[in-house]
């Protein structure tokens, strides 16, 4: 898992889409998905989620001198579009240690999730199971019991609706309804080709007919991310996400197989967990068994240090 859709061009293209205005920096030895968010006062920052990637195998002359174009890129790039902030969220600690040295602020708000929760795929099942907390285990054979079934959809409208309850219970944010209809338009699973290519697909488990939960899965690479999840509390004693998160995990181990033509699903990302934010949640996910991983967090790179300032004080106020 060292790389991520986040830096694919097929992401950066659909930020377009979706309204965001998009840079990629690529000389070669360090790339970059850079995207526009747009903040109050008609004010902006550049963002850059799980990157900047740096190429160590291509970089034959010192690396300070790369660090330092790339950041005086960001700069200008920065500058020229009145954006007061760089943040970066990158993967790899190594490089962390090489842009912080640059004076780079460590941030307390990060976008995505600094850690996630990651269940290897290619184990058998009964060692997935062994590994899964004992109330995890008992909740999967419960709502195997109670006629559920999995199948995948094409129907955002009925996944909207389960979204609306879930934000409303969970105090979570949505995203406006189109933005789940384009992403699966926009990433569409080619079921004849059946390859690993960057895919949206939704999945639903129903019970009597009725969608109860809901779940959109993106793959990459040899990863399976679950990003957006809904469900209706009506039915909770159903046990529906537990049966919804095995039959995905089993789904993607069978299509993994030769047989059907398709290889290297080899981990499913349930994709962020925070005990302060999110405690349900978290408890939910870490009752997998999954391997734990910590990305290295969130970082700054201030343009106006005015306006950074400005900023962050309305962030503690609001």
């Amino acid at each position: 898992m060292n790389k991520s859709f986040l830096q694919t061009t097929e992401w950066l293209k659909f930020q377009e889409l979706i309204g965001h205005r998009t840079w990629r920096f690529d000389d070669g030895k360090i790339r970059a998905n850079i995207i526009q968010h747009k903040i109050p006062f008609g004010k902006n920052y550049l963002y850059i989620p799980h990157g900047p990637e740096i190429l160590f195998d291509k970089i034959s002359g010192g690396l300070k001198n790369e660090i330092d174009n790339f950041l005086k890129y960001l700069k200008e790039l920065a500058k020229e579009n009145k954006s007061i902030f760089v943040k970066m969220e990158p993967l790899a600690d190594v490089i962390t240690e090489l842009v912080f040295r640059k004076g780079i602020k460590k941030s307390k708000k990060y976008i995505q999730p600094q850690k996630t929760v990651i269940l290897n795929l290619n184990l058998p099942e009964e060692e997935l199971l062994s590994r899964m907390h004992h109330k995890t285990r008992y909740n999967i054979r419960l709502a195997e019991k109670k006629g559920l079934r999995l199948e995948e959809s094409t129907d955002t409208e009925t996944f909207w609706r389960l979204l609306q309850k879930t934000a409303k219970k969970d105090r979570f944010y949505a995203h406006e309804k189109s933005y789940y209809e384009k992403l699966l338009s926009f990433f569409p699973h080619d079921r004849e080709k059946n390859t690993t290519e960057l895919s949206a697909r939704l999945f639903f488990v129903y019970h009597q007919n009725k969608a109860v939960t809901g779940a959109i899965v993106l793959t990459y690479s040899d990863t399976v991310y679950y990003l957006h999840g809904a469900m209706d509390r009506d039915y909770k004693e159903l046990m529906a996400p537990y049966f919804m998160h095995w039959e995905i995990v089993k789904f993607f181990q069978l299509t993994s197989l030769p047989a059907y033509q398709l290889t290297g699903y080899k981990y499913y990302d349930l994709w962020g967990i925070d005990a302060r934010k999110w405690p349900g949640v978290s408890r939910f996910k870490l009752g997998w068994g999954g391997e734990t991983k910590e990305y290295p967090g969130s970082f700054d790179l201030v343009i106006s240090k005015f306006w950074y300032f400005i900023y962050n004080l309305a962030r503690k106020i609001f």
